[in-house]
């Protein structure tokens, strides 16, 4: 019998009204994503990629529908309980990098852990660093380093806790096209090396390209699904 897939959406649905009008943002969605797969989710500005993206890490919560995150159903939970599936489950790279200015990169590839309640990762920490190339740096602050820099101390945070699904919202948007791609290459290897899933939003073809699937959505729905 196959494994079940790590992500399991069944009629996914996501509306907000503001001053009295409904506005329907993702009309059901139904997505079923193996193990070790690496999907990107495209569309024009306004399709509901981003919208998705929230939903299946459980920073955001849908009208209706259901989603399965590694054979959890995570539709429903209270906040304390999604964190919880969020922290042992899922790697998030955001556009914005999101590191904490106060602490040092280092400090900032460990805080996942040590909100987890773990204080036994160094080690595993300064060989992620090392491995995004940036093991002489880890007592730099944010501000210290370029946005391309920043970025990979996002990538080594998001692997820290060994998640099965690592998700990446326009994780190159900020950067330009020589960081990009070395952000990307980076994003790559350290995904393979870890054997996670990867759910990459993006509008870069040429991103896309690296991916084994390209999930097309257009004003809510799935307009295309392409192996590749």
């Amino acid at each position: 019998m196959a494994n079940p897939p790590i992500i399991e959406v069944s009629g996914l649905q996501k509306s907000i009204t503001n001053g009295g009008r409904t506005v329907e943002i993702l009309r059901g969605i139904d997505l079923a994503v193996p193990k070790g797969q690496f999907i990107a989710i495209m569309g024009p500005s306004g399709s509901g990629k981003s919208t998705l993206l929230g939903l299946l890490a459980g920073l955001d919560s849908a009208t209706a529908g259901s989603i399965r995150l590694d054979g959890e159903e995570i539709t429903g939970l209270a906040e304390d309980e999604l964190a919880r599936v969020r922290g042992r489950k899922i790697g998030f790279v955001f556009q914005s990098y999101q590191l904490i200015p106060t602490l040092t990169a280092l400090e900032n590839v460990l805080l996942p852990l040590e909100l987890a309640g773990s204080s036994d990762g160094r080690a595993r920490a300064l060989e992620l660093l090392d491995a995004v190339g940036l093991g002489a740096r880890q007592e730099h602050y944010p501000v210290q380093l370029s946005g391309g820099e920043q970025q990979r101390v996002a990538i080594a945070r998001a692997f820290i806790g060994r998640p099965p699904v690592l998700m990446a919202d326009e994780p190159t948007g900020n950067l330009d096209s020589s960081n990009g791609a070395h952000v990307l290459e980076l994003l790559l290897a350290l995904n393979q090396r870890e054997g996670t899933t990867l759910v990459l939003v993006t509008h870069d073809e040429s991103l896309a390209a690296h991916a084994g699937r390209i999930l097309r959505l257009r004003d809510g729905r799935i307009a295309g699904d392409e192996l590749r």
